[in-house]
């Protein structure tokens, strides 16, 4: 990997997810003088989105101004080799925020070459901050976390997460599937939280079509130090084009995986 101070940036990133969170909080708690935007079908812009964003952007550019950037709100470029990439969702659940549904939160990853290196998930209603480094664990407000250790879809709750860049019909028949498998769904409206939850043990798992990397990466990387397992999100161009995702807690992950086998086979 490139000379890239990952500890350094984590430190930093820990610090930069609160203070965007609290803007967005802000905001939250007078959402009468926000600008809403539709952005396309159930997708929609605040001016929290924007303005929490350009803050994350900014500080981080004045920090290390050599990193790329890549937003959910302001874009960004593909990285260079060895360059490293800030990947980030202002507020994940702009639909729940702006109804003031609590379930909504910052998203922050960083990439080098294709791998994510860190990532932190931050929920400011509830200030709950989860965090996972690569090889360094992963965390709830400093507190380590682990997936639940059911071995049975029936045991737990499934998240299933849709957005209409897919067919109604990759979610509504694994859930079909699931519910005749004597398992049980729930949907948040955040993917960034419906996946983290895996990770600390209040979901068994979390499957939605196509989520895009600010929307899972964070998230990912926590995954993956507490010790779920999840699919290869960085695979392909999934930085810049998304991917399906599939996380969950490793007592049902072969069940899982032969239900979700049995779904597609009967698409096909």
């Amino acid at each position: 990997m490139a000379d890239i101070n990952t500890e350094e940036r984590f430190e930093f990133a820990n610090g930069l997810i609160r203070e965007a969170g609290d803007v967005a909080l802000g905001y939250y708690r007078n959402l009468g003088s926000l600008n809403i935007e539709s952005k396309g079908l159930q997708d929609m812009a605040s001016q929290a989105d924007l303005e929490t964003e350009e803050l994350i952007r900014k500080k981080i550019e004045q920090t290390f101004p050599e990193d790329a950037f890549f937003g959910e709100e302001t874009g960004g470029i593909e990285p260079a080799t060895d360059q490293g990439v800030w990947v980030v969702d202002p507020i994940d659940g702009t639909a729940c925020f702006i109804a003031e549904i609590p379930m909504w939160c910052v998203s922050i990853a960083f990439v080098v070459n294709g791998r994510i290196e860190f990532g932190l998930v931050y929920d400011p209603v509830h200030d709950e901050l989860f965090s996972g480094l690569c090889g360094g664990g992963a965390s709830l407000n400093g507190k380590a976390i682990s997936p639940d250790p059911t071995d049975s879809l029936t045991r737990g709750r499934m998240c299933i997460g849709f957005s209409h860049r897919s067919k109604p019909a990759q979610v509504s028949s694994v859930i079909d599937a699931l519910l005749r498998a004597g398992g049980m769904y729930v949907c948040y409206g955040s993917g960034a939280l419906g996946l983290i939850y895996v990770a600390c043990g209040r979901t068994i798992g979390y499957y939605e079509p196509h989520i895009n990397s600010w929307d899972c990466y964070g998230a990912v990387a926590v995954l993956r130090e507490a010790g779920a397992d999840v699919c290869e999100a960085e695979a392909g161009n999934g930085l810049m084009e998304g991917c399906e995702i599939i996380a969950t807690a490793p007592g049902v992950t072969n069940e899982f995986a032969e239900l979700l086998a049995s779904v597609k086979n009967g698409q096909s």
